[in-house]
């Protein structure tokens, strides 16, 4: 047998001591915080029938999920590739309280392909949802609760994005875009390909007026200045375009007011999750790293296909994204027994653990302090057992 056959597969990786640890320190944090602010806590399964995972907002998943058959039902299953839809599942079909829900969940996802370049085909996805409230306030408490996340795991140069996918969305419709041409649009707009898009707007019945509010989004990109500019850019537009850019601008002042530390960048032709959210988006970024370090944004009617229409808004991270910026001291400290003082000594070693001392015991001759990081060692005196510094 070479070596190969216990190599990992691409993309997938182990996290090793003391990493493991710090893994788990950085979860209990951001989980605690979530629970401050009034999230409940779930653990939707790994494994769920496709035709749940892949249901209404879930079907863009299709091509990140892996797929296998249930020798007991004989049904197609999944593995789930976002947490997301399974919450607002568990919300709609299992929970339905009446008015506000707020859930948080932690779990390892996977996917087919990686979404980037740092980014792992495994991610331990946590996040928060928010249920039953539509507006701005809900929306402020999840970007605000995901800058506290990013802060709670030392993220430094915390830049946010934010966009409005209704002002796209409003724009197509005024310009009665067939869905062909509207998915078109699109990826030419996330590309920011103005180029391309002469060429769309010269191939297609696009009007002059209706065209130049498209090139306007690609425009509207920048610090609080680019709001007043998309109002001036898109006068004449209709009261959806207007209502969206409207909650854009409201969300804008409330985040501005409360967290003035925070890099807030606009941008309207940024369309991610445009297939799934249908409100305000938002991003968060840190210096030095390309991809986003945590996204999220409102996805009204999500439920609707587990039988119960909700409005709702939430974010999600990647922990091992997050493990990177979180420096918890890497050294591993404890209080050792050698293996001849283990039984003597062991109403006292009872004692340090119960007060939350971490105590090795030895096994052997052959075991030490130093093998397994104790930066102490437990000695008899004449009045009992103390602990002294090696």
């Amino acid at each position: 047998m070479t070596h190969k056959s216990w190599m990992l597969p691409d993309g997938i990786e182990e996290i090793l001591p003391p990493r493991a640890g710090q893994l788990e320190a950085l979860r209990r944090r951001l989980v605690d915080l979530h629970q401050r602010y009034g999230y409940e806590l779930v653990y939707p399964p790994l494994v769920e029938h496709l035709d749940s995972l892949l249901t209404g907002t879930g079907r863009r998943l299709d091509l990140q999920t892996f797929k296998l058959v249930d020798q007991l039902s004989g049904r197609s299953l999944g593995i789930r590739a976002d947490m997301t839809p399974q919450v607002a599942r568990i919300d709609s079909s299992r929970l339905r309280h009446p008015g506000v829900t707020r859930l948080c969940y932690v779990g390892t996802v996977l996917h087919t392909r990686p979404e980037g370049l740092e980014t792992s085909r495994a991610p331990m996805q946590i996040g928060v949802e928010l249920f039953g409230h539509r507006g701005t306030q809900s929306d402020v408490e999840v970007v605000t609760l995901m800058i506290a996340s990013l802060r709670a795991a030392r993220v430094k140069g915390l830049h946010v994005d934010l966009g409005h996918v209704g002002i796209f969305r409003a724009l197509a419709r005024e310009a009665d875009l067939g869905q062909e041409a509207e998915t078109r649009l699109f990826g030419l707009l996330q590309r920011k390909s103005l180029p391309e898009m002469e060429t769309f707007f010269a191939e297609s019945s696009i009007s002059d007026v209706h065209a130049q509010r498209f090139r306007s989004l690609v425009a509207c990109v920048g610090g609080e200045e680019v709001l007043p500019k998309a109002r001036e850019l898109l006068q004449g537009a209709g009261d959806d375009v207007m209502a969206a850019l409207t909650e854009l601008e409201d969300l804008a002042s409330a985040l501005m007011q409360r967290e003035p530390d925070v890099v807030w960048l606009f941008d309207l032709a940024e369309l991610r999750g445009y297939h799934y959210h249908n409100g305000v988006v938002f991003s968060a970024y840190s210096e030095g790293h390309l991809h986003e370090i945590a996204r999220g944004g409102r996805y009204d009617g999500v439920g609707a296909s587990f039988g119960r229409d909700r409005p709702a808004t939430g974010f999600s991270s990647d922990l091992r994204l997050l493990l990177r910026h979180f420096e918890e001291s890497s050294s591993v400290s404890g209080i050792f027994v050698e293996s001849s003082n283990v039984d003597k000594a062991w109403s006292r070693i009872e004692e340090l653990r119960a007060a939350g001392e971490r105590v090795v015991c030895g096994l052997s001759e052959q075991d030490s302090a130093s093998q397994h990081g104790c930066d102490q060692i437990l000695q008899a005196v004449d009045s009992g057992w103390q602990q002294s510094d090696i």
